[in-house]
């Protein structure tokens, strides 16, 4: 007996050693896993040509990487940020088949975004993963940031993010693989690389050596580079157990580059057969990730044909019955799809407004904000200030940040990498990982490259995960002209910004109003644009008496700065102070102004605005970027639909020339809106 059990014990460890250590029932378990996904594809397939689905990116070809990857992450404790061929990593990680037909038929009780996106658009909350969105490799940046979070917190956990080859032509792709191996975050970029980019072919995308994305990305020291074959999930077990304890050891960054195979069209929008050689797809099929497991299994007697066919049959019937029951739940109510835009759970109705008047040392609006950022810092310990030149000594090219990385450390208060959208991805990262995010873009001119992460990811997260996620970032932006810094330092963006629903959008005119603005805004669970004018930073008409470190001012609440009787000026921003030298002017020659300062665009304080109307009859609408399509347009559109019969004239514009702003003086002054032009093109509206 004991010579047999020592025989058996060999063959069991010769056989565990091909296998390379894995029990019985982990193989036939990653292979389940690999078969539902492959069933719920061509379920939601089937249902496609019934009319009872709308579409579909199959992960046909990719599991063994997927499965492999969903085993190694801890559920519920690692983080993942998926793609949209990432069905097989959520099943693995624990996401239920229910869950994800759901999602792909956009009923109302699926957790990932309860109809609201395209199918295969992931998301958990409780699995931890951030809602997925459709434009490809944003999701990198945020997976830096959530990563960095993590370490900041000392939080040992891993962060998974994935995506094809084509994807890594994006230069955000690059921005995080820089910011990760720079900082030595735990990020497992997997590169799922089936050699076709829609139908675009691997060679006409990549540059490396054979067009291997590994080979592309050398340059990045501490980054740990594995090319795997994704069809062979042993193999692929392996590396991603090497990846993860790479990761998780604190040594950086980890690229896996999976070779894997596209077996179905690169969504049911598209046909394959159109552009790919026929050779190519039969040799994809070869390589069927789910044949390969399928045969070692049954070569190693682990499973027997009758077995595996039982397996198949099992998981069909399964499927069917799942998705007979999702087809049969229930669609979202028509009106729930303006919900979860904003924050709705009642915050920023508890904060406590005004409760003192502003009765400090008087101080300029720079300072002010600085001081807000102390004081708000001190009280909240989530608070995490950082982009370009942030850090003392430099404390921020106008010094609005200056004193912060010396009191509350590098940790908190960091400079980023010259990059827009790596601040603001990362910042959206942090974010949806419980942080509080407060990141500086020195110049409104440099804030394009982060328009992709701020229209797509930022503004959007609340409202595409159906309240589920959120990410709060107030970002922190100098505007406008007036300082002879033409072309490209003198740029109004709020009109751009303002089209985009799930922003908050805060334009101060003074110092007081820019510390409790500023205050309110790092308290709220909603993403803030804050424009601070970088011409008002130092001047003496913009200072005011500071308030006090409890001052909070209520987002969506105008001031009345003028009272007059003659004519209403809505404006904000440095028109609040050219309008009212220009009233003043007018005042000496008998006329009556009565100028609205809005302070936020985005709520807009529409009842402040109709109220002045009522009382003066005539209304100005002015600021400072261009006439066409300028927020002015916006107001004037609501004035014109909820007050005209309360007009004595034409609602007047005064704005910006559809023009760039120049640098030399005169140039620049003949563009924008100076008092001098106000004060004439005020009182033809008086003489109307």
């Amino acid at each position: 007996m004991a010579r047999d059990n020592t025989v058996t014990k060999r063959k069991q460890s010769k056989a565990a050693n091909k296998l390379k250590g894995f029990s019985n029932e982990e193989l036939i378990n990653a292979l389940k896993t690999m078969i539902l996904s492959r069933t719920i594809d061509h379920k939601v397939l089937t249902l496609l040509k019934q009319g009872k689905a709308h579409f579909i990116i199959a992960g046909a070809g990719h599991e063994a990487t997927q499965v492999a990857f969903g085993e190694v992450l801890k559920p519920k404790h690692d983080w993942a940020y998926p793609y949209y061929r990432d069905q097989a990593v959520l099943l693995a990680l624990g996401v239920t088949p229910e869950n994800i037909m759901l999602e792909m038929l956009g009923k109302a009780d699926d957790p990932a975004n309860g109809g609201r996106q395209m199918p295969n658009h992931w998301g958990s909350k409780e699995f931890n993963i951030p809602s997925q969105s459709s434009p490809t490799g944003t999701q990198f940046l945020q997976a830096v940031g959530t990563a960095m979070a993590f370490r900041k917190e000392n939080d040992n956990r891993v962060v998974y993010v994935s995506a094809g080859e084509g994807t890594t032509s994006q230069g955000e792709f690059h921005e995080a693989a820089n910011w990760a191996a720079r900082e030595k975050l735990p990020v497992i970029f997997v590169i799922q690389n089936n050699k076709w980019a829609i139908s675009v072919p691997v060679e006409e995308q990549t540059a490396g050596k054979n067009h291997s994305v590994v080979e592309m990305m050398k340059g990045y020291e501490n980054l740990l580079r594995l090319n795997v074959d994704g069809t062979d999930y042993l193999n692929m077990k392996e590396v991603a157990r090497k990846a993860y304890d790479y990761a998780f050891s604190g040594k950086g960054p980890v690229l896996v580059e999976a070779h894997v195979v596209r077996l179905f069209s690169h969504s049911s929008s598209d046909d394959q057969k159109k552009y790919r050689p026929k050779e190519s797809l039969e040799e994809d099929l070869k390589k069927d990730p789910i044949d390969k497991l399928s045969k070692v299994l049954l070569k190693e007697k682990i499973l027997t044909e009758a077995q595996l066919e039982k397996i198949k049959s099992d998981i069909h019937d399964r499927v069917e019955k799942v998705a007979d029951w999702a087809l049969e739940q229930r669609e979202p109510e028509p009106e729930s799809a303006v919900r979860f835009v904003f924050d709705e759970s009642g915050l920023k109705d508890k904060l406590e407004y005004e409760k003192s008047e502003p009765s400090g040392k008087k101080t300029v609006m720079v300072d002010a904000i600085n001081h807000a950022l102390h004081e708000e810092m001190e009280r909240n310990e989530k608070i995490y200030v950082f982009g370009e030149d942030v850090a003392d000594g430099k404390g921020g090219v106008f010094t609005a940040t200056k004193g912060l990385s010396t009191k509350f450390g590098n940790v908190r208060v960091f400079n980023s990498p010259l990059a827009e959208a790596s601040i603001e991805g990362v910042a959206i990262g942090m974010a949806l990982a419980g942080l509080k995010p407060c990141v500086e873009i020195q110049f409104g001119d440099y804030i394009w490259p982060a328009f992709m992460q701020m229209r797509n990811e930022l503004a959007t997260y609340r409202y595409r995960s159906n309240n589920a996620w959120a990410a709060p970032v107030v970002t922190r932006v100098a505007v406008g002209g007036f300082i002879h810094g033409g072309l490209y330092h003198s740029q109004n963006i709020e009109g751009f910004f303002a089209h985009i629903p799930g922003i908050y959008i805060v334009y101060p005119s003074n110092a007081a109003d820019a510390k409790g603005l500023l205050k309110t805004a790092l308290r709220l669970n909603d993403p803030v644009l804050f424009l601070e004018h970088k011409g008002l930073y130092r001047q003496s008409y913009a200072a005011t008496p500071e308030p006090d470190a409890d001052y909070l001012l209520p987002f969506g609440k105008a001031k009345v700065v003028r009272e007059g009787e003659d004519l209403t000026v809505v404006t904000y921003g440095a028109m609040v102070h050219e309008t009212n030298f220009a009233a003043k002017e007018l005042e000496s020659e008998g006329y009556s102004i009565e100028i609205v300062d809005i302070r936020t665009l985005i709520p807009l304080d529409e009842e402040t605005i109709f109220k002045s109307i009522r009382k003066t009859g005539k209304v100005a609408v002015i600021h400072e970027d261009t006439l066409t399509s300028g927020f002015g347009a916006e107001i004037a559109a609501r004035i014109a639909q909820k007050s005209f019969e309360y007009l004595d004239g034409p609602v007047l514009r005064i704005c910006a020339r559809d023009a760039h702003i120049p640098f030399n003086e005169n140039l620049e002054k003949y563009v924008l809106p100076t008092r001098n032009r106000i004060y004439t093109e005020l009182k033809e509206l008086l003489a109307y």
